[in-house]
């Protein structure tokens, strides 16, 4: 009676393995929700590849988290380093860490004035500087750059040591990043900073490949989370339970609005709600006319009380009868179509960056 993520195991293991030994220098991203496997399961498979370093090739010293409230999560699972995504503020829960794990979180910083700040505070800080990309969310500039490079000079060789590199936050849905990022990088040359690592997020294989011959005297460091821990969907499988089934007519009253049932045909209870993220849609960002139209369309469904869920039964999308509710959603099924028996389970498409499950069951 559950929304349920069911995992085969053996080949999502195999991808795991495979994304890490195809990228050295890999970041594992165990953020948020843990792309709906929670950010402890995937500390914890972090650590097992960390174990499995003579297998891949590749030493895995790192993890990224996204935020200083998640740091203990992941601590307690992962013995490695923790990168903080979030950029170091001089307040908040930046300023809250426990002494146990403070010596293993690195930092981002991505404003001059910060940087000063986080020295001030804590000389044996270790870090990484956040150029501002054309993402334009957080970041130094090619002079803030400078200014940090002669921060770090005027502050002598343990300053310059506790720089683990630069960080890029590239924007999606772009052709090629590589004209952005060889600008950046020229920028982190010309800046003097005592570093040749550079932590990239979304960058595709070819690009990284392309990177590394055109600069082989840096070190890139792919920070990946969706193409690492949901790279293979095919091992990923979203269900959720009938819980109860009424045949009705036309006209019939039903749900919470007192909405009438359009035409003979059946309500449909499963479990997940909003509870859980469904129908709860983020947006997506994408403009082209197309999708300019779905939404459009959507809207008219809306209005006359037919919603496309994202419950599926033999194969076919099924309506929501109303907006879902917290713990359970309310389908119409028409009458001719299949109806299915109470505890069978029906697919569910989700975003997993938005969905919290009641179970994760591995294989």
């Amino acid at each position: 009676m559950s929304l349920v993520l069911t995992v085969d195991g053996a080949r999502w293991r195999a991808h795991l393995l495979s994304t890490v030994t195809r990228h050295p220098g890999i970041v594992p991203v165990a953020k948020g929700n843990g792309y709906g496997l929670s950010l402890g399961r995937l500390a914890r498979r972090a650590q097992w590849l960390a174990e499995h370093a003579e297998e891949t090739g590749a030493p895995l010293d790192v993890v990224a988290v996204g935020t200083y409230d998640e740091v203990e999560e992941a601590a307690s699972r992962y013995a490695g380093d923790l990168l903080v995504l979030t950029p170091w503020r001089p307040f908040g829960a930046a300023l809250d860490l426990q002494d146990r794990t403070a010596s293993r979180v690195v930092h981002t910083v991505s404003r001059p004035a910060d940087l000063a700040a986080l020295r001030e505070r804590d000389p044996e800080a270790r870090f990484v500087l956040e150029q501002l990309t054309s993402m334009r969310r957080h970041g130094m500039t090619r002079r803030d750059l400078e200014a940090a490079a002669e921060t770090l000079a005027a502050q002598g060789g343990g300053a310059r040591h506790r720089l683990r590199g630069v960080a890029m936050h590239l924007p999606l849905n772009t052709t090629s990043h590589l004209g952005e990022v060889t600008r950046l990088i020229n920028d982190v040359v010309a800046s003097g900073l005592p570093t040749r690592t550079v932590f990239v997020s979304h960058l595709t294989s070819d690009e990284l490949d392309r990177l590394a011959t055109t600069y082989p005297d840096f070190t890139v460091r792919p920070r990946v989370g969706t193409g690492l821990w949901l790279g293979d969907r095919g091992a990923l499988s979203v269900t959720s339970t009938v819980l109860d089934v009424h045949e009705v007519e036309r006209g019939d009253v039903f749900g919470y609005r007192g909405r009438s049932v359009p035409k003979h045909g059946h309500i449909v209870v499963v479990s997940g709600g909003t509870a859980h993220g469904i129908g709860l849609e983020a947006p997506t960002g994408d403009q082209s006319l197309r999708a300019r139209a779905a939404t459009l369309a959507r809207g008219g469904m809306d209005a006359v009380g037919f919603v496309r869920s994202p419950f599926s039964i033999d194969g076919k999308q099924r309506l929501f009868a109303e907006p879902p509710h917290m713990q359970a959603s309310m389908l119409f099924v028409p009458s001719g179509a299949r109806v299915p028996d109470i505890g069978e389970r029906v697919d569910v498409r989700v975003r997993f960056t938005a969905t919290d499950f009641d179970r994760v069951v591995i294989s």
